[in-house]
């Protein structure tokens, strides 16, 4: 067989899968397949920008929560450095008092007075704390449940 007649041959045995390929690049797209397209991306367009939209709440929310926590992190904080330095206040004060005692009666008086004094104090800071936290565990309930909503919510 010659080089010509293999080349022939190869072109006859293709032809069809030719000839289709010509008529493919030529055929017309019905205007249903059109249509079905379009909507389909439209749709993927509008759920990519439900998603973008539903990603920013998330994000805003999460920074929302993290700037709320660091706050309240920095009032304990200030709140235990406070009360530390009012009790070594009151200690210094305290020995001041009791080395101004003249009796040993007095200094067990002014001892008794100073350990009431500081009960008292921690009794009235548990309370405080007591009361505080449960308003930061409320608010902060709150707050997740309003970025919750906010996140999920989706207007019609």
């Amino acid at each position: 067989m010659t080089e010509t007649n293999m080349y022939d041959s190869v072109k006859e045995a293709f032809a069809p899968v030719t000839e289709a390929l010509k008529n493919f690049q030529t055929m017309e797209v019905p205007e249903a397949a059109r249509d079905f397209v379009k909507r389909t991306a439209n749709t993927a367009k509008e759920r990519t920008s439900d998603l973008y939209a539903g990603s920013e709440k998330v994000t805003a929310a999460i920074e929302t929560a993290v700037a709320e926590s660091v706050s309240e992190a920095a009032k304990i904080t200030r709140n235990i450095q406070q009360a530390l330095h009012q009790d070594a206040e009151a200690f210094f004060a305290g020995i001041d008092t009791l080395a101004s005692a003249k009796s040993l009666n007095e200094a067990v008086q002014i001892q008794s007075d100073l350990a009431r004094e500081r009960g008292e104090a921690l009794i009235s800071r548990a309370k405080s704390s007591t009361e505080y936290f449960g308003k930061l565990v409320a608010n902060g309930a709150k707050t997740v449940q309003d970025n919750l909503t906010k996140v999920y919510s989706k207007t019609a």
